[in-house]
């Protein structure tokens, strides 16, 4: 669009679809579901235009039915990583001058297909693979994943219109490159909009990737590498590499071209990188921009003003969504000593009407986790409360993994505060409650401040204007995502931009054009109308 400006549609946020009983939209995602788990799935490595399945592979397994295979998935070896870097550098340069219009068309057809051919296979992937019950499939696969694409668009739209001020007799531009080199991706298991994301969104500022997904998200890292092979992403903008993260990871690290890091998972593996990179600084031919999303110790503090119900529904939704398999999971809990019994009580009961098992039924709140040492993780940590003298198990505590892996919601009350799971990230259905006395609020609030190493995600329920104000104030670095009278997670794109500090990450707030400004590097372009002919200056002789 040589003579015009691009205007981008407005965003709106994707309408999450019900999946009511005899709706068209649970009959499709279900015969799909049934189509892929009766399939054998093999997922390639995806090099520039090559789909690669190697020798050496390894098995995709729904984790609430591990002993069925739904396929496998190519385990690249060295010679690939290099494979895959080459091809991303040979498509730079196309993919830098492809002009915005164009990039952007590409990821907002990504969008449409996600949200409209792809929905029931991106959804039904998702709950085979990393075990999520529709709704948490829908939230997660269809609808944030194509916000995240839509509201990119108009975030990189909004950077490139800003532009400095004119001079006397001058012109002055900023032109927003993209990175010289490549981006690194590595993606969890958790959240399929957040692999797609990681890849999407530096592409998008005309970036080439190489992407590194977890081995228990592979089934929907094939369908998004589908979604984008249709939308047009060219050959070599984002290459999918699998296999063994470390030799992957040195090798990348090693390159003198890595222009990036995109990260989200481990706090342990995200500073382990930082500090090979750092360890390079001279071998790198830029400062590689390094923006990573970590863990959470993400605690709900309820105030004696607070409404029962609204504590309950918060405690309930936050802490075991998803098995608590999310970074911004409820896990612990401060309950003021006068209302404490009946939001335990009312949690309780929540979790004694739970469904648990295949994603396939939909009446099922809660399917399994995501594989077995995650399963002998949590059981190590129950069964620890279950002998410690400042432990009581309120609910749950019960496991089983002979067919999936399956460990119900547990409900802990200590009264050590610095108990182990009040300070240690479990990513499971695990929450632990502490009761503080009601006029012990404000120390109590300090508590919640210096207890974690983490800075993700938080929430207060009070209906007391004063003490909402206090506690926000209190609370302003404990968490990037602060919620009031709700649950700590449910961040919706272009609404609550994502992300914490401390040791949960950079906090470059994924959702927002925060995130896509680490993806360029303006250059300033002055261009003076009438150029001087003598260095002199008035004021001389």
């Amino acid at each position: 669009m040589k003579n015009g400006f691009f205007s981008v549609p407005r965003p709106i946020n994707e309408p999450v679809l019900k999946y009511k009983k005899n709706s068209p939209e649970r009959r499709e995602v279900l015969e799909t579901y049934t189509t892929f788990y009766k399939s054998n799935i093999e997922v390639p490595l995806y090099i520039g235009d090559k789909k690669i399945v190697t020798k050496k592979r390894a098995k995709i397994v729904p984790p609430h039915d591990h002993k069925h295979t739904l396929g496998s998935f190519s385990i690249a070896n060295a010679s690939h990583v290099t494979q895959a870097i080459d091809s991303a550098l040979a498509a730079s340069l196309n993919w830098e001058n492809t002009s915005f219009e164009h990039r952007a068309a590409v990821f907002l057809k990504a969008a449409e297909l996600i949200a409209g051919t792809y929905r029931a296979r991106i959804n039904a992937s998702t709950m085979l693979g990393q075990s999520k019950n529709i709704f948490q499939a829908e939230i997660d696969a269809a609808c944030e994943f194509a916000d995240f694409l839509r509201f990119n668009v108009a975030f990189a739209s909004d950077i490139y219109s800003k532009q400095p001020i004119q001079g006397d007799g001058v012109i002055n531009r900023l032109e927003y490159r993209p990175l010289e080199g490549f981006i690194y991706a590595v993606t969890p298991f958790n959240f399929t909009a957040i692999a797609g994301n990681l890849c999407a969104a530096p592409a998008l500022m005309g970036n080439v990737v190489v992407w590194k997904p977890s081995d228990h998200q592979m089934f929907s890292a094939k369908i998004i590498m589908d979604i984008f092979e249709e939308a047009g992403v060219p050959p070599g903008v984002i290459n999918l590499i699998s296999g063994d993260p470390a030799m992957i990871s040195n090798i990348i690290l090693d390159h003198p071209q890595l222009a990036g890091l995109h990260f989200t998972g481990s706090t342990q593996v995200f500073k382990h990188l930082w500090q090979q990179i750092g360890n390079k600084l001279t071998h790198y031919r830029n400062y590689p921009r390094i923006v990573g999303e970590t863990g959470g110790k993400d605690f709900i503090f309820t105030h004696h003003s607070a409404d029962i119900q609204t504590a309950v529904t918060a405690i309930t939704r936050g802490g075991y969504e998803f098995q608590g398999q999310k970074c911004s999971a409820a896990s612990r809990i401060y309950l003021p000593a006068s209302i404490s019994d009946k939001i335990i009580a009312g949690v309780v009961n929540n979790i004694k009407s739970f469904s648990i098992g295949s994603p396939d039924d939909m009446n099922n709140f809660i399917t399994a986790v995501i594989h077995e040492n995650s399963f002998d993780r949590l059981v190590r940590y129950i069964e620890q409360a279950k002998n410690d003298k400042e432990v009581e198990v309120l609910a749950g505590g019960i496991y089983d993994k002979s067919k999936g892996y399956f460990i119900h919601p547990t409900l802990l009350k200590t009264t050590n505060p610095h108990y182990t799971t009040m300070e240690t990230e479990l990513f499971g259905p695990v929450v632990t409650v502490y009761v503080y006395e009601d006029n012990e609020w404000e120390s109590t609030l300090k508590l919640v401040n210096t207890t974690s190493e983490y800075g993700l995600t938080g929430a207060i329920i009070s209906q007391d204007r004063h003490f909402i104000e206090h506690a926000s104030e209190m609370l302003r670095h404990a968490a990037g995502n602060f919620y009031i009278n709700d649950k700590p997670s449910g961040a919706v794109v272009g609404q609550q931009p994502f992300g914490g500090s401390r040791a949960s990450g950079t906090n470059d707030k994924a959702g927002s054009s925060l995130n896509l400004l680490r993806w360029v590097s303006p250059r300033l372009i002055k261009e003076t109308l009438v150029p001087a002919t003598d260095y002199r200056y008035p004021c001389m002789n």
